[in-house]
Order: structure tokens, then sequence, then C-alpha cells
């Protein structure tokens, strides 16, 4: 078959050359129209009865994570000047288009009896300017009479002024939200700078939009690092410019094909999918060094350029398209995750993977057959004495120490046991961004102040749906309410309650020590008061349905952590049972902050899954290539063992299984076991060429794919090694665990494999694997 490809390449160069051409250049246009994502990322399969949690509160109450937030440190705050300035600041952010609502301590109102009327009268706290520092202060002081107020909009303890900006659904999830956040920060920092504050952003439309900006900012650096890193590396290795410029061109198409391919998908831009261009450019620079390895090889043995380009198609081609095939299938396993994220990264990486070995089979062996032959020069790089040095090291560990591997590598195991004994499984909401980033610092400042960030909601409803809220169940509220405060990983918890309590103060001339939840006379006493105050203000209304039979309980909670997260859940389900028995009352815990610790997990667990599918997938595709069960087992030993040391090393390490990092295991194991391949089709082929002399056959397999392998490995190793310079700790954990998981399999297959070939021979080595030859 691969002797047919061949022909049917170098005898239609030109019409392979210009196929190609027009399709770079349909896909380059396609690029323009790729955006970024602004979407939050769904974690969660449809079916999964957190996703529908968090779907019937949205229903219900709305968003909960599309407020930004804006906080202010000044002891000083209440200056005349300064505060007028800030009342203009406000009026200014209401008319940039794209909020629900703008709210600060300068909308905070004060409610007034009418007692003929039954009814509150609602009366702005501040004026619309403030004429003299004696009135603001008096105004200032007076807010000191109202807990409503206090760990809601202002933390007084702290010095910290709030400002709630609420975005429209229709920007929250777009490109205009970046203009819109751009806006305020120009706005606020304008004013911040005039009066030397200390301001700090937050909220998840702020750092959803910052993420992004560093996303863009992340893409274009990594192509350009990806490019010139291998191209570096190219260069120390083959010491040419011809074989650079055309395995940077190749990479390069094989990029614009990636970007085209997310806008023919209509998909957008992620942290992901921001990795495939330089992942395209590094995975693909080592089917250029192993196809011109060959080609220089076999040049070298008979001097015909084109019987040397025809035998690199030929007898490589196989082996080329499998190595893609099984990195491809360690992709394409995230498909399987129920993530949309991972299921679009996997495709399209998957899908240019194996485009990226279409063009390297095809267009390596046409550009070299224009240019003239190689000169000695261009060979040299076949006998550097250091890599040889290298590979006749290997050589002599094979042949002579093999019994110190299997004791090395007993050791290691030993060794991994225990390190892996210390994984585990951890994950944290902003544990990708690093800690001196702005966002980070920020978002930790406000946990510290307010008592969390991150969204979480419980729901409490009559399981009779044709009863509504009565004083009873507001009563159990409250009594909720009083645990909640007691938990410092919580901020205050917001409900009806707090309208309540600040109705019964109002009933109550405002006096300080009536802010509590009310006994059942009193509270019929003003009750129709409560009704109207909470008809009419549109932001307590949120936390009482329509149909006034579900209550909201809003609250914030630290970034504390996966693991303790469930356990905060489950102790908070319990004491919900307790308070609201489960054959009266229907309570759901819900909100970003839960759908977030649900998925990681159920994400976990599917990737661990993947992970083993990619190995069973890998081990069918070399079933096809090898038909030999015992050859199946030996190549898949060397590839989990640099799995197994990279488990180890977390444990060891402390670095926690969580998304990113396992990410590494199907992304590694689909390109180490590339290396394995190629040392089995290699020793196949010496076994025909040497009648069945095992041991030669193994020797000369090594020395022929030892330098290639080195090659790629030492790429592969730099090249992954880039992400290590992103600001995601993701990526960066994908950066590193991966370069350093690649270099033990080299080292392993390097070693490893062809030792057990030797030490088994013919028990391994079976008829019908030397028999199976694809061609």
């Amino acid at each position: 078959m691969w002797s047919y490809i061949a022909g049917k390449v170098l005898r239609n160069r030109i019409i392979f050359i210009i196929t190609i051409v027009l399709f770079t250049i349909f896909m380059g246009y396609q690029s323009r129209f790729v955006e970024l994502d602004y979407h939050y990322a769904a974690l969660l399969p449809k079916t999964d009865s957190t996703y529908i949690d968090i779907v019937n509160f949205k229903e219900k109450f709305g968003e909960d994570g599309n407020v930004m937030i804006v906080a202010v440190t000044d002891s000083n705050f209440f200056e005349k000047n300064k505060f007028n300035d800030w009342l203009k600041l406000q009026e200014n952010l209401k008319k940039i288009k794209g909020f629900e609502g703008v709210f600060s301590i300068s909308d905070i109102v004060n409610l007034k009896k009418d007692s003929k009327k039954k009814k509150f009268v609602i009366n702005n706290f501040f004026p619309d300017s403030i004429k003299t520092q004696k009135e603001l202060d008096s105004l200032s002081v007076l807010i000191g009479n109202f807990p409503f107020y206090d760990e809601l909009v202002y933390f007084k303890k702290h010095n910290v002024f709030l400002l709630a900006l609420t975005f429209n659904e229709s920007i929250v999830n777009s490109k205009k939200r970046e203009d819109v956040v751009k806006e305020v920060e120009e706005r606020v920092n304008e004013w911040s700078s005039k009066y030397n504050n200390n301001v700090r952003f937050s909220g998840l439309p702020f750092t959803r939009t910052k993420i992004s900006l560093m996303i863009q900012k992340e893409l274009n650096m990594f192509v350009w690092l990806a490019l010139l890193i291998t191209a570096l590396i190219l260069y120390l290795f083959f010491r040419s410019f011809k074989v650079v410029i055309f395995a940077m061109l190749i990479v390069g198409t094989g990029a614009v094909w990636g970007l085209g391919s997310l806008a023919l998908f209509d998909y957008k831009m992620t942290i992901l999918s921001g990795m495939i261009p330089p992942l395209i450019i590094v995975i693909g620079i080592p089917n250029s060094v192993f196809l011109l390895n060959k080609y220089h090889k076999e040049y070298t043995l008979h001097g015909n350029k084109i019987k040397a380009l025809y035998r690199v198609i030929s007898k490589v081609g196989n082996a080329t398209f499998l190595t893609n095939l099984t990195t491809a299938a360690g992709f394409a396993t995230f498909i399987i995750t129920g993530n949309r994220f991972l299921m679009e990264f996997g495709i399209v990486a998957s899908l240019n993977i194996l485009g990226i070995f279409i063009l390297s089979i095809t267009l390596i062996p046409v550009f070299f057959s224009f240019l003239p032959e190689p000169k000695q020069k261009h060979v040299k790089h076949l006998n550097y004495k250091i890599i040889n040095n290298i590979v006749n090291t290997f050589v002599f560990i094979v042949k002579n120490k093999r019994i110190y591997i299997y004791v090395v590598v007993v050791l290691f195991l030993l060794a991994a046991g225990y390190g892996i004994s210390k994984v585990h499984t951890q994950g944290y909401i902003v544990d990708d961004i690093p800690e001196d980033n702005p966002i980070y610092i920020d978002l930790k400042y406000l946990e510290n102040v307010a008592g969390g960030v991150m969204p979480i909601e419980i729901t409490v409803a009559k399981s009779d749906k044709k009863d509504s809220v009565d004083y009873y169940m507001l009563k159990k509220i409250n009594t909720l309410h009083e645990h909640l405060k007691k938990n410092k990983n919580f901020s205050k918890p917001v409900s009806i309650i707090n309208a309540v309590k600040f109705a019964n103060q109002a009933f109550h001339k405002g006096k300080k020590k009536f802010y509590k939840f009310p006994d059942l006379n009193r509270a019929n006493n003003i009750q129709s008061y409560i009704n109207d105050f909470t008809g009419s203000n549109k932001l307590m209304s949120k936390f009482i349905d329509s149909s006034f039979q579900t209550v909201r309980i809003s609250m914030r909670v630290r970034d504390i952590g996966t693991k303790k997260m469930n356990k905060l859940r489950a102790d908070l389900k319990n004491k919900l049972n307790s308070i609201f028995p489960p054959d009266k009352y229907l309570t759901v815990v819900t909100g970003s902050s839960i759908v977030f610790t649900q998925g990681t997990s159920h994400l976990i667990n599917n990737l661990f899954t993947s992970l083993a599918l990619a190995i069973f997938i890998i081990s069918l595709f070399m079933a096809l290539m090898f038909s030999s069960f015992r050859m199946i087992i030996v190549s898949l030993v060397p590839n989990i063992l640099p799995l197994i040391f990279t488990a180890a090393l977390m444990g060891y390490f402390n670095i926690p299984i969580k998304p990113s990092t396992i990410l590494v295991f199907s992304i590694a194991f689909g390109i180490s076991v590339d290396n394995a391949i190629h040392f089995l089709t290699k020793y196949r082929q010496e076994l025909i060429a040497n009648n069945w002399r095992i041991k030669e056959s193994v020797i000369n397999a090594l020395k022929e794919t030892g330098v290639s392998i080195i090659y790629t490995a030492t790429i592969l190793f730099f090249g992954f090694g880039i992400f290590i310079l992103s600001d995601f700790g993701g990526t960066v954990a994908i950066g590193m665990l991966v370069s350093v998981t690649l270099f033990f399999a080299m080292l392993s297959n390097l070693v490893l494999l062809p030792s057990i070939l030797l030490s088994y021979e013919k028990k391994i080595t079976t008829k019908a694997f030397k028999d199976h030859i694809i061609e």
C-alpha cells in the first residue's frame, strides 16, 4: 500500500502542491473568523442532577455569576469632594450599555413606616449631591444604625466599600463584555488615581474577561515560541537552513489548518483550543525528523535521490502513520469526557494531528525532490559524535547490563508505589491563575474581607407546591441564617430574612435593636408592610420567586478546594435536612461553586476513563500493525512506566490530580508510544534482512532509530517546555509534566524495550510478528 502511495505522490507532485496550497488558503481565510469563547465552561453533562439544579435555579432567579465587583479600601471614603465624585462616577457607569443594575452604598435606602397606609415609604439615604462635610459626616454615622447594609455593600471592619455591576445576560457572554469591562476600569481608575485610592476588581465577568485576553496574548506568544524553539533545535541537529525552512513551512501550514478547523466547526477559542496551533507545531516536527533522517540514511546507501524519497514513504510511511494515529487517539479520547471544551479540543487536535501527517508524508518527499541531492554536509548529522556516543552507550547497556536495568526498574516501581500513594485529588476555582497575578490577588483580598467570593445558593420550598411561604417557614430559614453566620467559609447570608429584619427595624422607628427576626405577633402586625416591601424592592424580589413559594439564600464561599468543598456541601445538606424535614420541604444547594466542585470530580473520573480508552485503542492499533499479542505487551510496558513515573513525581512534589494534570497522561501516552512503534517497525525489517537473528536485529534497530528518537524527544521536551511560560497553572502543568514524561519515555524505549526483546528473544518475537508486514 505504501509503495503505491509513494509512487502516486512522486508522480503527481504539482497536483499535490496546488491542492495543499488552495486548501491552506481556504483554511487561512476561515481562521479569520475564530472568536474567543466568552461563556463559562460547562463541566457537567445536561443529565447530571447538579446541572439540572443550577438550570432550575437560573430559571427562577436569573444568572448567579453576572456581577462584577469594584472594591474600594478607604478609611476616609466619606470625604465630601471624594464622595460627590463617587456619585458622579456611579451615574456615568449607569450610562454604560450592558448593565442591568449598578449598586453601591450611595444607593442604599431608608424605610419609613406609614401607619395610615400600612406600608413602608422608601427614601434614598443619600441625596444626589452632598453640600457640606457636616451633612456627610452625620449620614455616615447614621449608616451604622442599619445592620442590613453591613457586609452587603460595605464592610465597616475593613473600611471596604463595594460597587456591584450586574451585567445584562446578552452582554456577559459576548465579546462586547471586553469593551464594557475596559470602560469600567478606565472610569474607576480615573476616580481612584485622583484620590490615590486602592481599588480592586473581581467577579466572574471581570475574571473571565481578563482570562480571555490572556488566552489571546498567549496564543500568539506560543505559536512564535514553538516555531523558534523547534527551528533552532532542527538547525542544531541538521545544520541546514533548507531543512528548517521546509519543516517550518509544513508545521506552519498545519497550524493554519488547526485555526481554520476551529472556525469550520464553529468552535470558540478557549484556554485548551488556544494550545492547538503550537501543539501542532511541536508534534508535527518529529514527523519531519524521522522522514528526513530516513531520506538521508537511504541516500548515503545508494546515492539515488528519487529512490531514497520513494523509500521514505514506502519504508516508514506505515510507522509514521501509526505514530500519528496513536497520538491523535490520545487526544481523541477527550471526546468522551462530556465536557464541551475538552470535546472540542479533542476533535480539532486529533483531526489536525492526522492533517500534519498528510502534510509531512507528501510535502517532504515533494519538496526535496525539487532540490539538489544532499551534499556531505547535509548528512553529517547521521554521524554526530555526541549523539552516536549516546546511542552506543545505550547499546552497551542493553547488551551487557540488562540485569542492572531490571534492578533499577524494580527499585523504581517500589519508590513510585510510595509516591503514588501520596497522590491526592484537589482542585481550586482559581488555581490556574498564578498567585502574583492581580486577578488572584484581588480575589483573595475580597475573599478575606467578605468571607467568600464564589456563589453558593440554597433554595427552600415546601413539598406541596400549593403551599406558599409562611411565617414558620421563614422562622426555619432564620435558624439556618444563624447557623450559616457561624461558618467562616461563608460570607454573610442574604435572603428575604434580611428584608424581614430590616422591615421589623423600620416598623419600630428604625431602632437598631429591632433588626432581628420578629415573633409571631409582631410578624402579623407588619405582614402587609413586608408584603409591600418585598413586592416593590427589586433587589429583594430576587430572593423569593414570583409564585411566593421558593426562597433563595445567597452566599459567597471561600475557594477552599474540592475536597473540603465536598465535605462542606455534605455537612450543609445534613443541616438543611435537620431544619427542614425532607418529607415537608425541598432544599437544594447549588451555585457556580457547587457546579465547579461537582464538575471537577466528574471530569477527573471521565479523564481516567479516557486514559484507559487511549491505552485500549492504541493497543488495537498496535495489534493491527504487529499482529502479535506478546509484542503489544512489550511495547506498552516501556510506555506505561513513564506514566507511573509522572504519577509518582506528582505524589512526591504534592502536585494534585485535577483536570489539567490528568490531561497529561493521555497526551503523553499517545506521543511516547510513537518511539516504540518506530523501533519495533525497524526491528521487524531487520529481522527479515538478518534472517531471524534477533540480537543483531535489535542492535541494528536501536542504532538506526536511536538517533531519530533522541532528536524527536529533544524537540518534544523543549517544545512542550515552552508552556511552562504560561500564566495559567493548567497549561504550565501540561508543559512541565508532559516534557518530563516524554523524556523518561525516551529512556525507557531506548533501554528497557530492547533489553526485554534480547532477554526473552523467541518467546516474544513470534513468526506472526515477523510475517505481518504492511507495505
